[in-house]
């Protein structure tokens, strides 16, 4: 069974429908709710359901349009939170038997943001173990299934929060994205990804993974929602998007130059680019990188160490309650040296210096977002051309580069494949996320519908 309703209504549309008085907040959390009720035994979105909350929120919301106070573009938007975000008077279970969580005395300061700005928060969502898996198939709560064809992974490890968008149960959710657990289920779901800069959405109260890694993300339905859903939740101020007489500049990363990727998938992608206006710029790889080690390889020296040292009591005490495929993964980054970890961030460095010259040269970097659609769940090699891939590390190749140096990037949906979801992502400098955002927004236009 495929379920096709998808993301209907915008965040803008639904606002512009709650303040004309069209729609009440009250019934925008029915729609919700319904379709969670509808939806969620066969996609396994949410882990949590908060019916009773969901309705207080909404009530609230709409007496307090009814007195003239708005709170802005989330006032009354239904909105899901993925299960390491502490909700304070719920288990923070992230996806684990070790319920390591236990019950939150206070919100994560995200959801105090959703809350301040009037959103009506309905739940908690699906998520790969510890967060420490890019398929979404490994969890406590089971497999979240993509909508396009449950009978493939959703994508990892915020695999709930994607589903939960895509199905059109809710318009507006957050996740969070290590090595691309946002980016990677909203390309694999048909949605849009937003993993802003490192540090600019607080990640208190989110449970860790990987420290220097881990950055709160979102998922929408449109690049215009995801820009509001980030204006909300952050401090930083951006600059205004710039009209046509300032046109963004494209450099296209040939995906082949970091992984192996579907030719197809490629094609998809850089096709969206040229058709949204852009001439893309080639780029070869990472110009400058001569190490041995790959970039997954770095990545994964740095996040194996921090997953390690922030799960470790957890080997200690509850070993036999993990997933004996996150488990094998912790274990592993437990066998990496100091001397290996300190060595790995001086390439990061390195990293970071190439991927500034590149966004100094060129304003967005575009490339796809994962070179292969959806697998089969609980398939762990696909083949691409002549070559098997390891499903974990293909859909991460990517976007991990990006966690390194922290800066912005977001997915958009491309196009199909065999009937499947493509992403294109796009990269830019910290600071110039208005540009992302122009960029982001002529793809969008020019992507099938």
């Amino acid at each position: 069974m495929t379920h096709t309703a998808g993301p209907t209504s915008t965040i803008t549309d639904l606002g512009l429908a709650l303040r004309r008085g069209e729609i009440t907040a009250v019934h925008l959390a029915e729609n919700a709710l319904r379709g969670i009720h509808d939806h969620n035994a066969s996609l396994n979105a949410f882990t949590l359901v908060d019916e009773t909350g969901a309705y207080e929120a909404a009530r609230r919301a709409d007496e307090e349009l009814a007195a003239g106070l708005d709170r802005g573009p989330l006032h009354g938007i239904p909105v899901a939170v993925k299960d390491l975000i502490d909700i304070a008077g719920t288990l923070t279970t992230c996806g684990s038997a070790t319920s390591f969580g236990s019950v939150a005395e206070r919100d994560a300061d995200v959801v105090t943001r959703l809350r301040d700005r009037g959103a009506v928060i309905v739940g908690k969502t699906t998520l790969h173990e510890f967060a420490y898996g890019a398929t979404g198939d490994r969890s406590l709560h089971g497999p979240s299934r993509n909508p396009h064809d449950p009978g493939r992974i959703s994508g990892g490890s915020s695999g709930g929060s994607a589903v939960a968008v895509a199905a059109g149960m809710v318009p507006l959710s957050l996740g969070t994205d290590t090595a691309g657990s946002v980016r990677v289920p909203a390309a694999l779901c048909g949605i849009v990804g937003f993993k802003p800069a490192y540090d600019a959405i607080s990640s208190a109260g989110v449970y860790d993974l990987a420290p220097t890694l881990d950055h709160v993300g979102l998922f929408t339905g449109s690049v215009e929602g995801a820009l509001l859903g980030y204006q909300a939740l952050t401090d930083r101020p951006m600059a205004p998007l710039p009209g046509d007489s300032r046109p963004v500049t494209v450099g296209w990363i040939r995906a082949g130059d970091i992984a192996t990727c579907d030719p197809r998938v490629e094609e998809l992608a850089r096709d969206l680019v040229i058709r949204a206006g852009f001439a893309p710029g080639p780029v070869h790889g990472f110009p400058g990188w001569d190490r041995d080690q790959t970039l997954f390889e770095v990545f994964s020296t740095l996040q194996g160490r921090e997953a390690y040292e922030v799960h470790q009591h957890h080997l200690e005490r509850d070993r036999e309650l993990i997933d004996p495929e996150v488990l094998a993964r912790l274990e592993k980054g437990g066998n990496v040296s100091e001397a290996s970890y300190q060595a790995a961030g001086r390439a990061r460095e390195e990293l970071g210096a190439i991927v500034a010259e590149l966004l100094r040269t060129y304003d967005v970097l575009a490339l796809p977002t994962v070179p292969i659609v959806a697998a089969p769940l609980g398939d762990r090699s696909v083949r691409v051309g002549r070559v098997d891939l390891e499903v974990r590390s293909a859909l991460l190749s990517l976007t991990s580069p990006w966690n390194m140096p922290g800066v912005p990037a977001i997915s958009i949906p491309a196009g199909r494949c065999d009937g499947l979801p493509v992403g294109v992502q796009l990269v830019a400098a910290a600071g110039n996320e208005h540009l992302l955002f122009c960029a982001a927004r002529a793809l969008e236009a020019a992507a099938p519908r």
